[in-house]
């Protein structure tokens, strides 16, 4: 009997070897003091409605990157931004190419590459002066998140695109730096809501700046199509005249309407119309060249 136990034990182990890991997580749940998240909180983040761009007309081909974030706010404006973002800018680029001066196009990609440097520049200051602070208070470690991260695969479309998600990890790498230093009332609550709410207001606004200009780029190939439309109208009338049956009943007849003059196209009038400028040349600080 003494000699069958040690074998009893390895047998009962081999059965149960397969779902220990699982008798591990359920013992340190039920032992735990707090509920801890798992995944939940992504889960919600990721269906929400609003967070879906409209990725149907985006017929480019993109880089697959992995990407990790920790941070509630990182999470947040990356469901938010990211794709919308990326959308915008391909319209703009690749759409905006199509109908309107290629140099027109050119002013407003530099428009957002250089507000992609200021942002960038921004929170790079923010992480080297909270690094800087962890250093003069000997604060050797960042807090860490109880949360899951949030890992997903993403299609990167162009380079701005890749600037904007590397905007993105830096706000997400500053967010755990201010709750440390919170935590360690190197700075206060304050001073924590303040910074935060400005570093993400950097990110966000760019994804907006995009959005306003996609829409001025949008508006004006609209115009152009419609003078399009309007002068192949004109052509159309030109090239197919009405008989001289069909004119003499456009005659003024004598009677009640005599006297009254007939409508008279002003062509000097719409050509006035056509030179006048159109829709704000500068979309949120970006030059955009008028085309005639």
């Amino acid at each position: 009997m003494e000699a069958e136990f040690p074998l009893d034990r390895a047998a009962m182990r081999d059965e149960h070897a397969g779902d220990g890991c699982n008798q591990l997580e359920n013992r340190m749940t039920a032992n735990a003091l707090a509920l801890m998240d798992k995944g939940d909180a992504n889960r919600r983040i990721l269906a929400k409605e609003e967070n879906r761009a409209d990725f149907r007309r985006v017929e480019g081909a993109s880089i697959k990157r992995r990407t990790m974030l920790r941070s509630a706010e990182g999470k947040r404006i990356y469901a938010r931004c990211f794709y919308s973002f990326q959308a915008n800018v391909y319209f703009i680029s690749t759409l905006g190419r199509t109908k309107l001066p290629h140099e027109s196009i050119e002013l407003v990609e530099q428009a957002i590459r250089e507000r992609l440097e200021v942002a960038t520049k921004e929170l790079n200051q923010a992480i080297d002066g909270a690094e800087l602070l962890f250093k003069r208070n000997g604060i050797d470690g960042a807090a860490t998140y109880d949360t899951l991260p949030l890992e997903a695969e993403v299609a990167i479309t162009s380079a701005l695109g890749r600037r904007y998600l590397e905007l993105i990890h830096k706000l997400d790498q500053l967010m755990p730096l201010l709750q440390t230093l919170e935590i360690e009332e190197v700075i206060n609550e304050s001073q924590v809501e303040h910074q935060r709410s400005k570093s993400k207001r950097v990110v966000m606004a760019i994804a907006s700046t995009a959005r306003n200009l996609g829409a001025g780029i949008r508006r004006r190939m609209n115009e152009m199509d419609a003078k399009k439309t309007e002068g192949d109208g004109k052509r159309g009338s030109t090239a197919n005249p009405l008989p001289a049956s069909d004119e003499s009943k456009l005659a003024p007849q004598a009677g009640p309407t005599e006297g009254v003059a007939a409508p008279v196209d002003e062509p000097d009038a719409v050509e006035d119309a056509a030179a006048r400028p159109t829709a704000s040349s500068v979309i949120e600080g970006a030059p955009v060249a008028e085309t005639s």
